[in-house]
């Protein structure tokens, strides 16, 4: 259904210029991400959902090639693009390295060579069922018949929205969020995304900004029924990517009480839950609830890629209840299987609860926050606004008073400046957020990147910062409100959940970024020069 609202696609041949989506009424509903189809010649060799899939692209996608193409390396290239784009955690290759080359990783008994139960291997699936038991804080112990195996969290999504909705049905998610469930959720299950707008004002019953409230989600979900869009779930991150929020128990259960309001199933991604490195942070499993409100269309996924830092390893993990979504979703691991050497070697390795605690997590929460502290500082001397959390890899970072006109084709080109010199990051578009000029930065990374990437990143900027001021120059009767964010309504180093403008609960550190900050948006001193008194 989804494909078949673009007109043009059908049979072979022609061009994808022609190529027309039917438009949604105030564009409640997107049907995907990035696609630009200008210039494109449909491919006779492909059907019409493989040139579909040939032009969707974005800039995720661009950047992520470029970086591949142009890796930087302190010897080889040092002049390469360094990557603050792509969401890895850079810090910890010696621990995990050392622990995976561990004598009792290296076991090659028969089975591990031979097709397994398609769920997973039964002794992973006991060890991950103890596994999230005790770092989820369940009230009881987890079952390993409800645990499914698969390649990593983006085969998850696209099992998930293959077996919960049919071709043209939707699911439910709150934006900005990471992009690649795009992919997986339309590009491969076809299946709709209806966006849940969040933006950086606190209005309403908002106490911060991006927050995702029940009242949005009922909007959205209303609208989304009013164009005819069958909605059967919801996602929800947590911790949240790209905004690192940590949703508080009482959040949780009023998204799933409204979900089970409207039979929606909700789908709940805590990959990045072992990845809060600060002790004032503090995570809640959905696993850990004592009553889940609806447990049936209740589905959990986690994997090691990010709190383990092994994204080269492709392994994610499904915890559900309704033993139809679990052997629906294990018919699909035909094609999303873990290889058996690989499955022996991640039990061994969520089974070392001493390592996990004593040694890995201590370091890698260390790391991270020394990290996150570096880059942060750096934003403040830049007088640069941003989302102050503690979880993740990233910092959701305002550059709007970067865009003169405020637009998304603003917001390109700056993300495409960044790349010319040679840092990558994530534009705001990326990630479908509803303002323009929002971007997010990786700072899970070495000391030496960290220092260069910033010193790449405080260029770019300091030199869009004279053009904007050049410009105004030659423009002095342009309104003060043409193309600029009112610096009241900005968000200045919001300190985790606490209102940006309350100074009584804000550090000494926050106060002097404020200060910094509303020098830098202000031009009073532009138009009111001495030669203007004289």
């Amino acid at each position: 259904q989804a494909l078949s609202e673009i007109e043009g696609m059908g049979g072979r041949g022609g061009n994808l210029q022609e190529m027309r989506v039917r438009p949604l009424a105030k564009r409640q509903v997107d049907m995907h991400g990035f696609c630009n189809p200008s210039g494109f010649q449909r491919s006779p060799y492909l059907s019409a959902r493989g040139n579909f899939a040939n032009i969707f692209q974005g800039s995720t996608e661009e950047g992520y090639k470029a970086y591949h193409a142009d890796k930087y390396d302190e010897d080889k290239n040092p002049n390469g693009i360094i990557n603050f784009g792509t969401s890895e955690n850079k810090l910890c290759f010696d621990l995990m390295s050392k622990r995976l080359t561990q004598a009792d990783m290296n076991l090659m008994d028969p089975p591990l060579l031979q097709y397994p139960d398609w769920k997973g291997h039964l002794f992973l699936r006991e060890e991950v069922a103890r596994f999230l038991t005790y770092y989820c804080k369940a009230p009881a112990p987890l079952k390993a018949e409800n645990v499914i195996v698969l390649n990593g969290c983006g085969s998850l999504f696209s099992a998930l929205a293959t077996v919960l909705c049919d071709p043209g049905e939707a699911v439910l998610i709150a934006t900005p969020f990471y992009g690649g469930i795009t992919q997986s959720i339309f590009l491969y299950g076809n299946v709709k995304l209806v966006y849940v707008y969040l933006d950086s004002k606190i209005t309403g019953t908002s106490t911060r900004p991006f927050q995702l409230t029940v009242e949005k989600l009922e909007k959205a979900l209303q609208d989304a029924r009013a164009e005819g869009v069958t909605v059967r779930a919801l996602i929800l991150l947590n911790p949240q990517n790209p905004l690192g929020d940590i949703y508080s128990l009482s959040e949780l259960r009023d998204y799933l009480e409204f979900a089970k309001r409207h039979e929606l199933h909700v789908i709940v991604d805590e990959i990045y839950m072992l990845s809060v490195f600060d002790e004032s942070a503090t995570f809640h499993s959905v696993l850990g609830m004592d009553r889940l409100p609806d447990p049936q269309r209740t589905h959990v996924m986690w994997g090691i890629t990010k709190d383990f830092a092994v994204s080269g390893i492709r392994f994610g993990t499904l915890y559900t209840e309704n033993q139809d979504v679990a052997n629906a979703v294990a018919s699909l691991c035909y094609f999303h299987g873990v290889c058996g050497p690989v499955q022996h070697k991640v039990a061994q390795l969520l089974r070392d609860r001493d390592w996990i605690n004593q040694v890995y997590l201590r370091a890698n929460h260390a790391r991270l926050k020394a990290a996150h502290t570096y880059v942060t500082d750096e934003l403040k001397t830049l007088g640069v606004p941003f989302l102050n959390r503690n979880a993740g890899f990233f910092v959701w970072i305002d550059f709007r008073k970067y865009l003169k006109t405020g637009t998304f084709e603003e917001e390109l080109l700056l993300w495409k400046r960044f790349l010319d010199n040679k840092v990558l990051l994530s534009c705001g578009k990326a990630f479908e957020c509803s303002e323009p000029g929002w971007f997010r930065i990786i700072f899970a990374d070495k000391t030496h990147r960290l220092q260069l990437g910033m010193q790449r990143i405080r260029k770019v900027l300091e030199e869009r910062e004279q053009e904007i001021l050049a410009e105004e120059k030659e423009l002095p009767c342009q309104s003060d409100q043409d193309g600029k964010a009112d610096s009241t309504d900005e968000v200045i180093f919001v300190s985790r959940h606490q209102d940006p403008t309350c100074a009584s609960s804000s550090s000494l550190g926050d106060l002097i970024g404020l200060l910094q900050q509303q020098m830098r948006s202000s031009d009073w001193l532009q138009k009111n020069t001495a030669e203007q008194f004289a």
